[in-house]
């Protein structure tokens, strides 16, 4: 039996195909049209469904829509409809621009947001999909997403992001097959929007929290944690003071008022005026949500659930989760890598296959290498008709020796990675003893903001050696947490460690990805490190899907070299 999920009401579009109960493929949008967080239609087009994604997974098993038994669409519109009804007669709102506060709320807007949605079974079925049709709760596809594919048998659940169809964050206890609402937080309390309002504040889009987050390590969270208070009242209720935040609002003034700081117009970036005084203010809103999680975190029972599974964009705060692993709040965590909101494809299919259609759990979710991937015979075919000087050798040992040399090597290899991060598969990959590859990665190759963090990829038998990570192995596969680095090894490796000596490590095991795990090992033998540094093979676009993806960037960058399967390939001459 084939289920196929989706993502497509908000941003990252993806699409996931199950088969009998287990995971065959998952992909987001983004990686096929090249639009970052998977736009794929104009704002008043009712096509909204990941086309592009949703036939690589039929192509990946040489199926066609009428195979598939089972679509999950992880948007529920008469939840959407329960939640606004309830909420306008409750007459929560104070200001008249509260009723605009989303891009579905108002008529108009929330006409053309309901018509994609309501679009999709009909697209489907134009297609040829014959099967049943699911409209499924986005928040229970969030907790499906973690918990039905986690190794637990019992776990708390937390789901918290900007908003699903009207609750902001919601705790379950999941038990078995079944996942048990304990209660929502509800619109407009929401510690999604706050990041969402606070990152454009800071001069970045509404999608770059990631890069708050990594701002915030320069700040210092004392000078500005009191007016974060005001902006969230109650930690516990993640109740917002909607005079102060209007998140959606053009208005800033309440902020930029709150700050004594005028909202950025471009980044904040090391030497532009006052960057220290707004790293202070993305400092106060880590230091926020680290309190706002543990606050919620006490409404369960960790006596009956003493484990732990996350998903929903928030739940990407590799800093926040590094605390709370560390912490011992929990025996274990686990957090499904795409944890946004394209993780809820996956979550949508595995949520039909486990309590729509009472299957047992039969997935468990061992790593995130869930995409396409390329044959040596491919890759030689499409190299063939470029004029790259390329030869095919010792990949893992010839890359290793280049790295020592000091070059850049993007690294393309299997099946792409499933989520945000780039977990050795396509990767960028660097020596982690060189303190100013950083700077040099940042502004020559990835084009970004030069205070930007990269990540560790460690073997896994050697990291308790380098790093405490307090547990959550899971966790510290996918760099969902942080650690924290020894003191005998921090000067050793200068260009992965953050400015408060944490780093964002991947923990790699041989059974999980060999050739990656050879590569560090044959690293390790030359230089006595077992660890490289690795960041997402990118250049300000999605992360490279195909060889010729991977090519492209290749060649509009400064990388030295590019290991494509078995083939190296160079620059020509």
């Amino acid at each position: 039996m084939y289920i196929l999920g989706l993502n497509a009401a908000y941003h990252e579009s993806a699409a996931c195909l199950v088969k009998d109960g287990v995971v065959r493929i998952a992909i987001e949008e983004e990686r096929l049209n090249r639009r970052k967080h998977g736009k794929h239609s104009t704002p008043d087009s009712t096509s909204v469904l990941p086309w592009r994604a949703i036939r690589a997974c039929l192509a990946h098993e040489g199926i066609g829509l009428e195979d598939v038994a089972h679509v999950g669409y992880s948007f529920s519109p008469e939840a959407l409809q329960a939640g606004v009804e309830a909420w306008r007669r409750a007459g929560a709102h104070q200001h008249e621009w509260e009723l605009e506060a989303t891009s579905y709320q108002s008529q108009e807007n929330g006409l053309k947001f309901l018509e994609g949605v309501l679009a999709s079974k009909k697209q489907l079925g134009e297609a040829g999909f014959r099967g049943e049709f699911h409209f499924l709760s986005h928040h229970a596809c969030h907790a499906a997403s973690a918990f039905h594919v986690s190794p637990f048998e019992r776990a708390a659940v937390l789901v918290v992001d900007g908003i699903g169809e009207w609750a902001s964050s919601s705790l379950y206890h999941g038990v078995g097959t079944r996942l048990e609402k304990v209660r929502d937080f509800t619109f407009p309390n929401s510690l999604g929007f706050v990041w969402e309002k606070l990152s454009r504040y800071l001069g970045f889009s509404r999608y770059d929290a990631c890069k708050v987050m990594g701002l915030a390590a320069y700040g210092d969270p004392a000078r500005t944690i009191d007016a974060f208070s005001r902006i969230m009242t109650d930690r516990s209720t993640l109740a917002v003071d909607q005079d102060l935040l209007r998140h959606e609002s053009p208005d800033f003034s309440p902020l930029e008022r709150l700050f004594e700081l005028p909202r950025r117009s471009e980044p904040v970036d090391f030497g532009v005026d006052d960057w220290q005084a707004y790293a202070h203010v993305a400092a106060g809103l880590q230091q926020l949500t680290e309190e706002a999680l543990f606050a919620v975190l006490a409404n369960f029972d960790h006596a009956s659930y003493p484990n732990l599974c996350m998903a929903g964009g928030v739940a990407l705060n590799c800093a926040a989760n590094g605390k709370i692993v560390r912490s011992g709040l929990f025996d274990d965590v686990f957090i499904q890598p795409a944890a946004h909101d394209a993780g809820t494809a996956l979550g949508a299919a595995i949520l039909i296959w486990t309590e729509v259609l009472g299957q047992p759990r039969n997935y468990v979710f061992t790593d995130a290498y869930l995409g396409p991937e390329y044959s040596d015979a491919e890759i030689e075919r499409i190299l063939a008709h470029t004029s790259l000087p390329h030869r095919k050798v010792d990949i893992t040992h010839e890359v290793a020796r280049l790295l020592t040399e000091g070059h850049i090597i993007g690294w393309f290899q299997g099946r792409m990675e499933w989520g945000p991060r780039a977990l050795g598969n396509r990767s960028l990959l660097a020596d982690p003893r060189n303190k100013d590859v950083r700077e040099l990665m940042n502004v020559q190759v990835k084009h970004r903001e030069r205070y930007r963090p990269f990540c560790p990829s460690v073997l896994a038998d050697r990291a308790d050696a380098w790093f405490d990570a307090g547990g959550g192995a899971d966790a510290n596969k996918y760099m969902l947490a942080t650690s924290i680095v020894r003191p005998d090894k921090r000067e050793r490796i200068p260009a992965v460690i953050h400015k408060d000596d944490t780093v964002r490590a991947q923990l790699v095991s041989r059974a999980d990805n060999p050739r990656y795990y050879e590569l560090i090992a044959e690293f390790e033998r030359r230089t006595g490190v077992p660890l490289v540094l690795n960041t997402s093979f990118n250049d300000s676009e999605p992360i490279v899907c195909s060889p010729q993806d991977a090519i492209k960037t290749f060649m509009t960058t400064r990388i030295n070299y590019l290991a494509l399967g078995s083939y190296l390939v160079s620059r020509p001459s």
